[in-house]
């Protein structure tokens, strides 16, 4: 099969499309033949060596699936040949979905939402799962409850902000001065041009200086310490962002915030709720791009440029 092999660190131009054998599913795995993929931070950040330890080349990365079950293991019962699937393969796995096949254990694996094509569906495994896993699973959003979430018009905060209206709570959400009217009609309350707005003080304004309930954070660096001004006393701050300890822990400590630092797992529940949310036409999916599978390097180098709105996305199907 076809695959694109991360040789080096580095640059995009560090991938290079190879013939790699085809992988065979064990007895609880099931293959799959990639159908369209997309492109993730973590990715970028891999390929450039931002984790070294984990990442053992040559590399296959990816971590987004929609794809066609071609064969299944053994012990695997819940899925045939022919079904359509979406899954995320497991982060810093043995081996990514930047190939034309993948073999991934039955349990992570999903059936494909049916009102949403394959490039459509590849957009909601890893962003989709993480949004899910922060708002839902860590976050514990309520009815009724407010939440800031950082980047509104990215991958994860593009999905985050629907998710957030389907629960029922009032969002607010950063973006660029040119996302405003975007991430407004994806479903947040009130969008804050972080370019020409303070959303710290935007917050405590609309919120009378009680601040939000939970915050979201994408970005890093100094998010965490500012995001601790506007939130809640007994409120939460979910991150999906690698960061040293804030330098000053006092004022969460203060005010008896909860923490969470998400590393989002792989498993099969949550891909079944966004489906539901997905058919219900709850949840919509954002595009901003889509490349041939073997313009993997163009379509890092654009993603990793910034400010695109949603994801980039690997077609198979077409090179």
């Amino acid at each position: 099969m076809k695959a694109a092999v991360l040789t080096t660190f580095g640059g995009a131009e560090s991938f290079e499309i190879q013939t790699v054998p085809k992988p065979i599913p064990k007895a609880n795995q099931v293959l799959v033949r990639v159908c369209v993929t997309s492109i993730n931070p973590v990715d970028y950040q891999s390929r450039r060596g931002d984790y070294k330890d984990l990442v053992l080349l040559p590399a296959i990365l990816g971590v987004d699936v929609s794809g066609v079950v071609e064969a299944v293991g053994e012990a695997v019962t819940e899925f045939e040949v022919g079904n359509e699937v979406y899954y995320s393969p497991q982060i810093f796995a043995e081996s990514g979905s930047y190939a034309q096949y993948h073999v991934a254990d039955a349990g992570i694996v999903a059936l494909k939402p049916s009102n949403l094509s394959h490039i459509e569906a590849a957009c909601f495994p890893l962003a989709g799962g993480t949004a899910w896993d922060c708002l839902v699973t860590r976050g514990n959003l309520q009815i009724g409850e407010s939440v800031l979430i950082h980047a509104g018009a990215g991958g994860v905060g593009s999905i985050a902000i629907q998710l957030a209206k389907a629960m029922g709570a009032y969002v607010f959400a950063t973006c660029s001065s040119n996302n405003v009217d975007f991430v407004k009609e994806i479903g947040a309350d009130r969008p804050i041009d972080y370019k020409n707005e303070n959303y710290v003080e935007v917050i405590c304004q609309a919120t009378g200086n009680q601040g939000v309930d939970l915050v979201l954070d994408t970005i890093g660096g100094t998010t965490i310490e500012r995001s601790f001004e506007i939130i809640r006393p007994f409120g939460r701050l979910v991150s999906v962002v690698d960061t040293s300890t804030p330098q000053s822990l006092l004022e969460a400590w203060g005010k008896n915030l909860t923490l969470h630092f998400v590393f989002t797992p792989q498993y099969r529940a949550k891909l079944d709720a966004l489906a539901k949310l997905i058919e219900h036409t709850q949840l919509r999916p954002v595009i901003d791009s889509t490349f041939a599978w073997d313009q993997v390097v163009q379509a890092h180098q654009y993603l990793e440029r910034g400010g695109t709105r949603g994801k980039v996305v690997l077609d198979f199907t077409k090179s």
